[in-house]
């Protein structure tokens, strides 16, 4: 959390909540992961491994929700008249939901980190989410193809806030395609 909160200093662009969330979640990653090789105990580096691999599993689950509820009301968007078949998808969307979030849970052997969360989702929890994730494999890919070094990566930031709103995304986007992050 430190490196999220500290990234906001670093960069912060107004009234672009998706971009400055996306960003923060990205360096709180890929700043934790170096603060841990470089100075982390074997323990603590085995802890951060799996708390991540959790925390990226229950994120691509929330993802697969996001865009089956999206799915549902663009496609029933012209029979928004049948709000209750809406709903009813809807229901089972979030079913779905429980049900894969239940198999995680066990594969984790418990761990009840996220049962908060899921207890209170809703649409507009899925929403809030997403500009904490949309565009962190954008902002990963960007640092790689920056050679992993830290004052070029904010620079190359800095440099896509000069853009229109918005369309500095699609140089994110195009980047995450072509430097997978890892």
């Amino acid at each position: 959390m430190i490196f999220h909160e500290l990234a906001h200093q670093v960069l912060y662009v107004k009234d672009d909540t998706l971009f400055n969330e996306s960003f923060a979640t990205a360096v709180e990653r890929l700043g934790g992961e170096r603060w841990l090789a470089a100075h982390g105990s074997p323990q603590a580096r085995a802890e951060y491994a799996q708390f991540d691999a959790r925390r990226r599993q229950f994120r691509a689950l929330l993802m697969t929700t996001r865009q089956k509820l999206a799915q549902i009301y663009k496609e029933n968007e012209p029979l928004a008249h049948d709000i209750q078949a809406q709903i009813a998808m809807k229901n089972i969307a979030m079913q779905e939901f429980r049900t894969d979030f239940a198999a995680l849970k066990t594969a984790w052997g418990g761990y009840s980190g996220y049962d908060a969360w899921v207890a209170g989702a809703n649409n507009a929890a899925f929403g809030a989410q997403a500009v904490y994730d949309d565009l962190v494999p954008s902002f990963e890919a960007l640092f790689v193809a920056q050679g992993k070094d830290w004052k070029r990566f904010y620079e190359a930031v800095k440099q896509l806030t000069h853009c229109p709103p918005r369309s500095g995304f699609e140089p994110l986007k195009q980047l995450s395609t072509e430097h997978p992050s890892g």
